[in-house]
């Protein structure tokens, strides 16, 4: 296939400098009567793959979900690249998700309607980009990503490691500053999952993209540039990680 040329977008991008671009200050979430963050703080620098590890119940998909913009804070702050996040309205905070923000979760959350190339291009198709140019860039990153031929095809008939490849590339369409993983590799046996971490790390250092990841997995972790530890709604650790290569 022919290199796809893809015009760039008016969407938001990571502007130049340095200085942590995610912040969670003294975060407080409960549910109920049940607390999930107790004061958690995590600085994320432009351009860092960051691992937040902690056993079940421990609060890291929760502090995750706080720094998108997805839940909000009972207290604290959440900042991103110079703005806070959690005083932002739903609107605005939808927004931001739409066009700064990539997500990719553990079991890919495809529309099952829709073809595999459409599932790429609707992040851009939400943000109002026309669909040639939504499709054409639902296209280039299905084949970047090894996934040439199956533009038609919907999400049953995608092995669970294509159906991730096609998460990540959605999650990528739009250049996102961050991208958010919670348990990416959690359905996929541990080959598949090595070979869908290797793609994500590449394509996220390659567009310049900051990655924050949520794993129970040390071999997943590995590929990150630091590992933090969420135990009982705290950030313990700040350990610095080899990257994997």
């Amino acid at each position: 296939m022919s290199a796809v040329h893809v015009p760039s977008l008016t969407l938001p991008g990571p502007p130049d400098g340095p200085g942590y671009l995610v912040e969670a200050r003294d975060v407080v979430k409960s549910f109920g009567e049940t607390p999930a963050l107790r004061g958690a703080n995590l600085s994320v620098a432009r351009g860092e793959i960051v691992a937040v590890m902690g056993p079940s119940g421990s609060g890291k998909s929760t502090l995750l979900h706080c720094l998108a913009g997805i839940f909000k804070p009972d207290s604290g702050e959440v900042w991103c690249d110079g703005q806070r996040v959690d005083r932002l309205d739903e609107t605005k905070r939808t927004k931001l998700r739409r066009q700064c923000f990539g997500f990719v979760f553990q079991f890919g959350q495809l529309v099952p309607e829709l073809s595999t190339a459409d599932n790429v291009a609707l992040p851009l198709l939400l943000n109002r980009v026309g669909r040639k140019q939504a499709y054409e860039r639902a296209v280039y990153w299905l084949a970047r990503l090894g996934l040439e031929g199956l533009e038609g095809r919907r999400s049953g008939e995608l092995s669970g490691g294509q159906a991730q490849r096609v998460a990540l590339a959605r999650a990528l369409v739009t250049k996102p500053t961050v991208i958010f993983a919670d348990e990416p590799t959690g359905s996929l046996d541990s080959l598949t999952g090595e070979m869908v971490m290797d793609q994500m790390v590449d394509s996220a250092r390659a567009e310049g993209a900051t990655l924050v990841l949520v794993t129970h997995d040390a071999r997943v972790a590995a590929f990150a540039d630091r590992e933090v530890v969420v135990r009982d709604g705290l950030v313990l650790d700040h350990q610095i990680v080899g990257v994997a290569g």
